[in-house]
């Protein structure tokens, strides 16, 4: 039986060959993988509105089938800790980063500025619709599904927009996913040719071991404020939580993870009514372990090329962005595929196009971190699981 390769040694590899052909492997050739990137980033370009639509629609149209009070008190504590784990992300970040991402290092990238190489063609293909009205037509599609289906209109728009989402999913495991180490294998191929990869790389060690460690700590205060309002020990709580946080490394997937994280739950004594509607549900919208490596991610690319970003526009970007990735599939690198179109929020209007380079580490950055961060996603799910259960069994069973 073969053994299939992870998507993070994959990008691993991608990014190896990339810099080993931009060393060694004359200008002609090192643009063959150029062009090849630049297609797929066309077409990744054209693909991202039809998944904000197929998504966020579904994610919409079933979120707000449930049980009523406990799903809004799950859906706030949920979006709450996505939304506090990116601003405490940036805090952190902003004021780390800077002393290992210093002026030397910025000057060896801006001096590589002007020196990418340029594809031998390209292909246009525009997208049918441009982001926001991917994002509008969304909410609208998704919001009237949920409280029309079944009163004023039938199952037929519903099944079509799942069908739909189906294709899109068939499309980001089947070309987007595997093709991903293409796409960075061009982007560290330029960027090794024009003497970027080197100064960058530096710095991308340091910004993945700040990352994991605010994880950690944002578990540990989840637990221990679950602990609190459960009157549980936070340390056997946490200790419950392994085998799903081991589970999610792996997986890289908080949907793959669902069936142990059941097992964890019922091991922190959440009953079996709220950690069967909990967990499935947190594992789609509770994003702060993604949160926090984008944030993180995005702040230090900033820095790398001297854009502005200050909290001011960091609030708004996570705020989307905590809607936006109910979308994000249950698949390696979904919250980056979903943040993409978004990172214009923050990177500006020509900095942040999906199909640059500058998308492109961004993408390279975060997916070697995902599974660490899907784990921090599923665990924290859990954290909630505890807090909702004692909140029913509080005040709404009692």
């Amino acid at each position: 039986m073969k053994k299939k390769i992870g998507l993070v040694p994959k990008l691993i590899i991608a990014i190896i060959l990339g810099i080993l052909i931009g060393q060694f492997l004359p200008e002609a050739l090192c643009r063959v993988v150029v062009t090849a990137s630049g297609i797929f980033s066309t077409f990744l370009k054209f693909i991202i509105p039809l998944m904000i639509v197929a998504y966020v629609t579904m994610g919409i149209a079933d979120l707000s089938q449930g049980a009523g009070k406990l799903l809004i008190i799950t859906v706030a504590i949920a979006y709450a800790s996505t939304l506090i784990g990116g601003a405490a992300s940036y805090i952190v970040s902003s004021n780390l980063f800077p002393h290992f991402i210093n002026e030397g290092v910025l000057e060896q990238i801006a001096a590589t500025s002007d020196n990418s190489l340029s594809s031998y063609f390209s292909l246009s293909i525009p997208p049918l619709l441009d982001t926001l009205s991917a994002v509008v037509l969304a909410f609208v599609i998704g919001l009237c599904l949920s409280n029309m289906r079944g009163k004023e209109i039938g199952d037929a728009l519903y099944n079509t927009m799942k069908d739909f989402s189906g294709i899109i999913d068939k499309v980001l495991h089947t070309a987007i996913i595997p093709l991903l180490p293409l796409y960075i294998c061009g982007t560290f191929v330029d960027m090794t040719k024009s003497g970027k990869t080197f100064a960058i790389l530096s710095v991308l060690w340091k910004v993945f071991l700040v990352v994991i460690c605010m994880h950690l700590i944002y578990l540990a205060l989840q637990f221990l404020l679950a602990g609190t309002i459960s009157k549980k020990n936070p340390i056997t709580l946490i200790k419950n939580q392994i085998p799903g946080y081991t589970t999610a490394l792996g997986t890289q997937s908080s949907a793959a993870t669902i069936p142990v994280n059941l097992q964890c739950a019922e091991a922190d004594g959440v009953c079996e009514q709220i950690r069967n509607f909990v967990v499935p549900l947190c594992a789609n919208i509770h994003m702060c372990g993604s949160m926090i490596t984008i944030t993180a991610c995005a702040t230090a690319v900033c820095l790398m090329n001297q854009l502005p970003i200050s909290l001011g526009t960091v609030i708004p970007f996570i705020m989307t962005l905590g809607v936006a990735m109910v979308a994000s599939p249950g698949a390696p690198g979904g919250s980056i595929m979903t943040a993409l179109p978004f990172l214009y929020m923050i990177f500006g209007a020509e900095a942040g196009d999906p199909n640059g380079p500058i998308c492109a580490i961004m993408v390279a950055l975060y997916i070697t971190q995902d599974s660490f961060g899907t784990a921090c996603n599923v665990s924290g799910d859990n954290a909630i699981g505890v807090i909702v259960n004692s909140i029913y069994e509080k005040w709404i069973k009692a």
